[in-house]
């Protein structure tokens, strides 16, 4: 953002601006760390007054820093320096409210250079005034600009959300989950810690000798662990397929196999996991800075998918979403743009999931597309273009247009954004967790917490 003042000569009682600032998480805990004001009252995840449910209520300085942002960036902008500020109280703001900071001149004194103004910050989404009060400044008296992308970057933290959803299912008895071909020590290793945290049950499935050298690359005893030998991963996965149909077993795992050979099996028509709708792929992320888990789909398995499999990939997206305490999810279906034009296939596709959706033929959740990726997750970026939905700027589930944009978008989030995936193949009769060889620990057991929720809420067990 480009700053440029106003100086004392310039000002005029009447002058006006004012800031648009989405309360985030984020900002309570930077604020709580920079301030020293730990108060749990403004933690997102604690209970702060003992009426067991967490506040979030965004610190009164914080709210009034907002005014300082519209006297500092705008009016009278760089330069400007405090003198005194009065704040007065009317009401509470949250984590998650999205705040309008607005400031007046009402007064400028030639002989100190001092500026009043009347200042104010609303909740723009049922017009409730926050706070109000009087500022004096010191204006600047020569121009000046400056631009904010100077300043650095801050991530704040990461797991935020994985660690919630783990926390969920704590509750869930452990799922019992068919490990397929657990021969390296990623894959069993993952299955083992899932284990340990009480999430899943695992059923080994695969050369008995194989898993036995792994485990003891690792240093750990498979006492207690069920081992179904199977001399190969072609049969190991048909095998532990079978495992879910005799109720053995209430959710498969990707281990050290091919993720075709896994499909094939799940997929076989006479013997597999149909359920009626197609296969698809979604990536529940943690990304930083961001107030909610984001699932990306579809990622890994529908290469060039059509309408039709593009109307099952969104509906699993919702029903997983609502599985890990997403009430109505926000659906962003993605393109190039964010208006129809028939020479762009996927901004069709995009309004016609919306209408879908706008007719009960997707249910559970809002969705809305085309649109493009500044507009489906920044509310700024929705508002200059002059986009106003309940989903545009708000989007939870992302839907790609193909496999090449999914796969592209979910490794930017992760390899740049640091973000963290926990990958999930939905459609079958139970979830199918799919990891890969890169992930790390945290990345694995929110897949086996995501299965367990999921498979917890499809079942009826939660």
């Amino acid at each position: 953002m480009k700053i440029e003042n106003r100086t004392f000569d310039e000002l005029q009682p009447g002058d006006t601006a004012s800031l648009r600032r989405l309360c985030t998480q984020d900002d309570l805990i930077v604020f709580a760390n920079v301030s020293g004001n730990h108060n749990p009252m403004h933690v997102f995840n604690v209970d702060g007054d003992g009426d067991g449910a967490p506040e979030a209520v965004a610190p009164g300085m914080f709210v009034g820093a907002l005014v300082s942002a519209v006297l500092g960036n705008m009016l009278p902008g760089a330069g400007t320096l405090y003198h005194a500020q009065s704040l007065v109280f009317h009401n509470r703001a949250h984590a998650g409210d999205e705040l309008e900071s607005r400031v007046i001149v009402t007064d400028r004194n030639e002989q100190t250079g001092i500026v009043t103004l009347a200042t104010e910050v609303t909740r723009p989404a049922d017009g409730a005034l926050i706070l109000s009060g009087v500022a004096e400044v010191e204006a600047p008296r020569r121009k000046i600009s400056y631009s904010s992308h100077d300043l650095p970057g801050l991530i704040v933290q990461r797991h935020r959300h994985f660690e919630k959803l783990l926390a969920r299912a704590a509750p869930l008895p452990p799922l019992v989950t068919a490990v397929i071909a657990p021969e390296e020590p990623n894959s069993l290793g993952g299955a083992l810690l899932a284990r340990d945290q009480t999430l899943i049950t695992p059923i080994l499935v695969g050369c008995p000798d194989k898993i036995g050298a792994t485990a003891a690359e690792l240093g750990q005893s498979l006492d207690g662990v069920e081992i179904v030998a199977e001399p190969d991963h072609a049969t190991a996965a048909r095998r532990a397929v079978a495992l879910v149909a005799e109720g053995r077993a209430g959710a498969l795992m990707k281990g050290h196999l091919h993720t075709d050979d896994l499909l094939r099996a799940a997929l076989d028509k006479q013997t597999g996991l149909r359920a009626g709708r197609r296969f698809t792929h979604v990536f529940v992320m943690d990304v930083p800075g961001l107030a909610h888990p984001l699932l990306v789909t579809d990622a890994a398995i529908n290469i060039a998918p059509d309408l039709k499999a593009k109307k099952d990939i969104v509906q699993n997206a919702i029903d997983l979403a609502i599985s890990i305490g997403i009430e109505e999810p926000k659906v962003g279906v993605l393109s190039a743009v964010e208006t129809v034009n028939p020479d762009i296939p996927s901004s069709v596709d995009a309004a016609l999931l919306s209408k879908m959706a706008e007719r009960k033929q997707i249910t559970g959740g809002l969705v809305d597309g085309p649109l493009a990726m500044d507009n489906a997750v920044d509310i700024a970026a929705a508002r200059t273009k002059g986009i106003s939905s309940p989903v545009a700027g708000r989007a939870e589930v992302l839907v790609v247009p193909d496999i090449d944009a999914g796969n592209m978008l979910a490794k930017q989030l992760t390899y740049i954004s640091h973000a963290e995936g926990a990958g999930l193949v939905l459609g079958a009769r139970v979830p199918i967790i799919l990891n890969s060889r890169a992930d790390d620990d945290m990345s694995r057991l929110a897949s086996c917490a995501v299965a367990a929720l999921h498979h917890a809420r499809i079942t009826g067990t939660r």
